[in-house]
């Protein structure tokens, strides 16, 4: 189905003239005539960009009309000097400068010379900015004004010495910033930026306006363009040089080196031997210019690094000419020499963004040589045959390259393969291509590859196109097959259905050529298309649901007449071959084709219909197959089409509700997901053929074409659609009764999202049905029932589809049952189930949108704040959100405090981590941007901490002990009695119950005053709870108080870690503007780095890595220089003391290492992913080193944490591909700690190497992996 891209408005920033340039333009403007002026003037009192563009564009026409002494005219003067300053004071990417541009360039001669001086007057003072942060708009104003803008260029060349004298200023005053605000991330990426388009810019200058250089360069070594050259020449070289720099600035400097050098050296035929010798590092000082030693003498250095080299490779590549042999045999070297240097890099340069470089480098170079060798020399072709050394070598980078990690790396492969297949065309020329024993050779190796090795796939297909697909098919003509059985793995399918489509469109071609007549088209079939539907037939799942979705649109495409070919031969056997439960059987093939047809708009269903392809009971058959896939087929053939605005016929809509009787409760989410996208699809049809029914009932005129198109009358049509959508949403809420099953639910919902999404109403259009008008107070009160489920995803669903109808919903809950839902919340949020304190912070989420909450509710629970209610300005769901969080604080607070007397009864009767979740939830959903009640927030925010570090103290020392999952003996007998007091010693709780002598019974009385424990009756194995009025009895187990004292450390850090976000990140953003500070955000890290490091169980420490991580990510982004670099400044605190041995440290060595191996992720991954990545480099050099079998440590531990934490880091996504030259120390590190006597070595080594593999080879995808061959 082809969905139609809304067009994006473009939004273009209107220009605004001073006081000063309004007035000129009054003064010069007639009001009896338009003149420039007066076009000028009635262009700047717009405040629409996309007006004055129109404006603009009658510029021209205005003064091609005007006479030839016009150029005297002041008014002309006054309006070029407007245009200038206007032009200068524009964006870069604002669309009104290029139109400006592109008016001016049809400026009259006559004009010409005085626009040029306005320019160059405005130029001139651009010129002048001495503001570093300010060179980027000087900058990107003189890229403008040398491309395509001939006015512009006028205008840099009449200034070319001024500009130079910028570009050196700039140069230097942003590498001077750089070095200032080391450590600023932001800053200097911005910096960097900057630096990058100085760099580019100088580039641009000296290749367009070459001439000016020209003049007085060669024989004026003391003028002051080449002083300015030379001094650009030392910049450039010091950036590459500069390994500190983004690698696209040191990129660009290795091309504007060899630029520079270029345009100064002579003789220019020497210049190639210079960048060999360069390269080789095999320079002599004699041999070269004194100004070239002197400015670029780093290179020069016998050591220069490989960075370096790669990118003076590239400079040498891009900025000389390698077309038409003008370079000569020194030229030649020089290529050879450079494939010489790449191929040597290759085995050095193993970091993800260096390897990336250097393979899009080699495909240039193979670009550069297809160029150098059609006009080459014979000994040039003879070293570039495909068995010369050097292709040789480059197969060989291939072969080890084709399956990098890196998708780019993949790409670039494969264009080296192609454009080396071109070069040995190149070099036989005249003989027959298709036995030359290069091919041969080639493709007799690639088959000899087993089919799982992805790279075989791209080469191959490169070679179909240089020998043709029927040579490859006389050594194998089973190789189709073949390929197609590849096809149950998902990695390998996309690359096994493009060599596919390759090699049989390929085919076609040849036949078609050989062939006069269509005789040929079933030998084709039979090699390309019976072996499909055999398979679409009998194969297993995965492998007929790739070739569906990646093999059989691409043969429909190749060969749409193929369609009717494919159906007889499965409508043959449809009735026979109905499939079963495993394989789909003709008639889920023919479901299949049918579907990818209509799909691609090869077929419509009408047609199919009235040709008699396909029956309506052929598809109800499909609906309700018991195949979940062919279901989702024949769903789709009725909901995909090719044009989102084909009507949708009364067949179709009757077969979908069909369908919706019986597939709604499918217990396979991929089904229930994929019925879901189907369904949209169907709405969005009806939505937008609604609009064109619209429309034509509107435009009377158009009747004919209704008629013909349509065969009925729009209203009726559009009566169809209402009824039908009706008919959906009573079906659907029909399923949501309580206690429906899960799976029903959730496809419900999110069929009701759908529809809720796609018919909302904008403003001024008709709406052919609208969701709200189906809603009444049963049906909202089922959607809050839906809330009671204990799977999140369906509260999700059902609070997203509240909050879309949620006006409805209000108005239909009356005062009383508004009360009733919030005090049910306030109920749930302190249950003793975890997943009811989930459906409580869903509750009070979608009850704080009701404009009525304090009167009704909050009232009765919170003292009332009349200065609140009177602010008009503050938002609803802000004044609500406020005083629900306030409420919810009041009563944690209290339970903490009860906590702290008894942690058994806070487990068993309020556990707090509920109303924390309920206030974290409330903060997630609150715009932090647009809050009125600053004050009353930040005041809330201190007591949101300080409550969190109240509650933390109470639970910590259960999950930080050494024994958190067994503290409360279930027994009396003193000898577990003595042992369990060594760990109350330890853990030193608050609570003062001696629980650890015998088996206790805790009583609630009613009366508040008199509460306390008493009845210390022994009961077997039972702690057991008195509570309420009821006294209810309830066990209080060991798992219980775990539960609650680590879910609340949960609750709290997730809670502090939203409110790290609070703290404002923009550099023009003050601390103090934020509703946290700077000394709080401080605690905060200190708070989360002695948990991490502290906690000993999985859970707490886990979901505290959860909490912290949003505070790194924050910290990298912050202007605060101290917050900044608190990340770099923990990390080496806990290497140093997990380096140390020290007895006394905390740091917990058994459970993997516990919270240490998160503690480090997290702050590794907050480092921003375009930086140098500098302290992952450190954090693993030390890591590597520790837990090398060398280290000759006095202590194991620091082993097995530096063991723990590599496991961790290699296991991490988020480091990506910044982790991979590790990889290789790391499977050293691993294989060698197999041969340590101590057991947690070899432990954490075999769960290092475990990690490794999988960070090597990928996760397991299929069930039958086992399967395939690694020979």
């Amino acid at each position: 189905m082809v969905l139609k891209k809304k067009k994006r408005e473009i939004q273009v920033d209107a220009f605004f003239l001073d006081q000063q340039q309004l007035e000129k333009l009054q003064r010069f403007s007639k009001a009896e005539e338009q003149n420039l002026a007066s076009l000028l003037l009635q262009c700047a009192q717009l405040n629409n960009g996309i007006q004055q563009i129109q404006c603009i564009k009658k510029i021209m026409p205005l003064v091609e009309k005007m006479g030839q002494n016009s150029a005297c005219d002041p008014m002309v003067k006054a309006c070029l000097d407007i245009l200038g300053e206007t032009y200068f004071s524009l964006g870069a990417k604002n669309p009104l400068k290029k139109v400006l541009a592109s008016s001016l360039n049809g400026l009259p001669e006559r004009f010409m010379m005085l626009a040029v001086q306005s320019f160059v007057c405005c130029l001139r003072e651009e010129l002048k900015t001495t503001d570093v942060y300010l060179y980027r708009k000087v900058l990107e104003n003189l890229a403008s004004c040398m491309e395509d803008f001939s006015l512009g260029r006028a205008s840099v060349k009449n200034l070319f010495e001024e500009v130079l004298q910028f570009l050196q200023k700039s140069f230097l005053d942003i590498q001077e910033e750089n070095r200032q605000n080391h450590g600023n991330h932001v800053v200097q990426t911005q910096l960097m930026h900057d630096l990058l388009i100085a760099i580019k810019v100088s580039m641009m200058l000296v290749q367009k306006l070459q001439e000016n250089i020209q003049g007085s360069l060669w024989k004026h070594h003391e003028s002051f363009v080449w002083q300015s050259m030379c001094s650009l020449l030392k910049s450039s070289t010091n950036f590459l040089m500069d390994a500190a720099l983004l690698q696209t600035v040191q990129t660009t400097s290795g091309l504007a080196v060899i630029l520079f050098t270029k345009t100064m050296y002579e003789p220019a035929e020497e210049l190639p031997s210079l960048v060999s010798d360069l390269l080789l590092g095999s320079i002599k000082h004699t041999d070269v210019p004194e100004w070239f030693l002197s400015n670029c003498g780093t290179l020069c250095t016998e050591e220069c690094p490989d960075s370096v080299l790669l990118f003076l490779c590239h400079g040498a590549l891009a900025m000389l000419e390698w077309k038409n042999g003008s370079m000569g045999e020194n030229g030649e070297k020089l290529l050879l020499d450079i494939a010489s240097v790449l191929l040597s890099l290759s085995s050095e340069l193993k970091e993800s963004s260096m390897a990336m470089s250097l393979s899009r480098i080699l495909a240039i170079w193979t670009n550069s040589a297809q160029a150098a060798i059609v006009s080459g020399s014979p000994n040039l072709k003879i070293k570039l045959n495909g068995n010369s050394d050097i292709i040789g070598k480059l197969l060989e980078y291939i072969y080890t390259h084709w399956e990098h990690p890196l998708d780019a790396v993949r790409h670039q492969t494969k264009l080296i393969f192609k454009n080396l297949l071109q070069i040995h065309r190149t070099t036989i020329t005249g003989s027959n291509e298709k036995s030359d024993p290069f091919f041969a050779r080639l493709i007799k190796h690639l088959l000899s590859l087993e089919w799982h090795v992805k790279g075989k796939y791209a080469s191959l297909g490169c070679l179909v196109e240089c020998v043709g697909t029927e040579n490859i098919l006389q050594l194998d003509r089973t190789i189709p097959v073949q390929i197609l059985d590849v096809m149950n793995d998902q990695s390998l399918a996309p690359y096994a259905s493009d060599l596919l489509e390759t090699m049989f469109t390929n085919h076609k071609a040849h036949f078609t050529l050989s062939f006069q007549e269509s005789t040929w088209i079933d030998q084709w079939h039979d090699i390309w298309v019976s072996p499909l539907l055999v398979i679409l037939c009998e194969g297993n799942h995965d492998q007929t649901t790739y070739i569906i979705d990646y093999y059989l649109p691409k043969l429909l495409k190749c060969s749409p007449d193929s369609l009717s070919y494919m159906i007889r031969i499965l409508q043959a056997s449809a009735d026979a071959n109905l499939g079963s439960r495993g394989t789909r059987g003709a008639l889920g093939a023919l479901m299949a084709c049918l579907r990818t047809a209509r799909a691609h708009g090869h077929l419509e269903l009408s047609t199919m219909m009235s040709n008699g392809l396909v029956s309506t009971e052929c598809i109800k058959q499909g609906l309700v197959h018991q195949h979940n896939q062919v279901c989702i087929d024949a769903l789709g053939l009725l909901c995909e089409t090719h044009r989102s605005t084909e009507i949708v016929s009364k067949e179709e809509m009757q077969l979908i509700q069909f369908f919706m009787m019986y597939n709604l409760n499918s217990q396979s989410p991929s089904v229930r997901q994929q019925i879901g996208s189907l369904l949209r699809k169907l709405f969005c049809r009806i939505q937008e053929s609604s609009q064109v029914l619209y429309k034509l009932e509107q435009n009377k005129t158009k009747q004919e074409l209704l008629e013909n198109s349509t065969k009925r009358h729009p209203l009726g049509i559009l009566q169809q659609y209402k009824d039908f959508m009706s008919s959906v949403c009573d079906r659907l809420f029909e399923v949501l009764f309580p206690g429906s099953s899960h799976p029903t639910r959730f496809s419900a919902l999110t069929i009701l999202g759908s529809i809720a999404e796609m018919f909302s109403v904008p403003k001024g259009q008709a709406q052919v049905f609208q969701l709200d008008q189906e809603i009444d107070s049963t049906r909202v009160r089922t959607l809050i029932q839906c809330f009671a489920s204990t799977f999140e995803e369906v509260k999700v669903l059902a609070f997203g589809l509240l909050m879309k109808l949620r006006d409805v919903a209000f108005n239909l809950q009356d005062s009383e049952n508004v009360d009733l839902l919030f005090q049910a919340a306030m109920d749930l949020s302190t249950s003793t189930k975890p997943y009811d304190c989930v459906t409580a912070s869903y509750l009070l989420n979608f009850l704080v949108h009701h404009k009525g909450l304090q009167h009704i509710c909050l009232g009765k629970w919170l003292e009332h704040n009349s200065q609140v209610d009177e602010n008009t300005s503050v938002s609803t769901v802000e004044k609500n959100t406020l005083a629900v969080i306030k409420l919810l604080l009041v009563n944690v607070e209290e339970e903490i405090f009860q906590a702290k007397k008894s942690l058994l009864q806070a487990a068993a009767s309020f556990p707090m981590y509920g109303r924390v979740h309920c206030i974290t939830g409330a903060l997630q959903q609150l715009p932090f941007n647009t809050l009125t009640l600053v004050a009353e927030w930040k005041e809330m925010v201190a007591r949101l901490i300080l409550m969190s570090y109240k509650l933390s103290a109470v639970v910590s020392p259960v999950v930080q002990s050494s024994s958190p999952e067994g503290l409360i003996p279930m027994d009396s007998d003193s000898e577990s009695a003595g042992r369990l007091q060594m760990i109350l010693h330890e853990i030193q709780p608050q609570d003062t119950n001696d629980y650890f002598i015998q088996a206790k019974i805790l009583k609630e009385h009613c009366k508040v005053e008199s509460e306390k424990l008493a009845d210390h009756r022994p009961m077997d194995n039972i702690c057991t709870e008195m509570r309420g009025k009821e006294r209810q009895t309830c066990d209080v187990t060991a798992q219980m108080v775990l539960v609650c004292c680590w879910r609340s450390m949960k609750e709290v850090s997730l809670l502090l870690g939203t409110l790290c976000k609070l703290l404002p990140s923009h550099a023009t953003s003050e601390p103090s503007d934020g509703l946290i500070t700077v000394e709080q955000v401080k605690n905060i890290g200190d708070y989360f780095k002695h948990h991490l490091l502290q906690s000993r169980h999985r859970g707490a420490f886990e979901l505290a890595y959860a909490g912290f991580v949003q505070l790194t990510e924050m910290l990298s982004r912050c202007n605060s220089e101290s917050l900044r670099k608190m990340p770099a400044q923990w990390l080496s605190g806990v290497l140093e003391e997990i380096k140390s041995c020290d007895p006394s440290s905390t740091l917990c060595a058994t459970r993997r290492s516990a919270g240490i191996p998160f503690y480090i992720q997290a702050l590794l991954a907050s480092e921003p992913k375009k930086s140098k990545t500098d302290l992952l480099k450190m954090t693993m050099k030390e890591l590597i080193s520790l837990a090398a079998p060398l280290n000759e440590s006095p202590s194991v531990i620091p082993k097995v944490h530096a063991l723990n934490i590599l496991r961790a880091l290699f296991r991490d996504t988020r480091l990506g591909e910044n982790i991979m030259p590790y990889v290789a120390d790391g499977i050293q590190v691993a294989i060698l700690g197999f041969t340590s006597p101590v057991w947690a070595v070899r432990n954490s080594s075999t769960l290092l190497f475990s990690a490794l593999i999988t960070r090597i080879f990928g996760v397991k995808r299929g069930k039958d992996e086992n399967s395939k061959k690694n020979r």
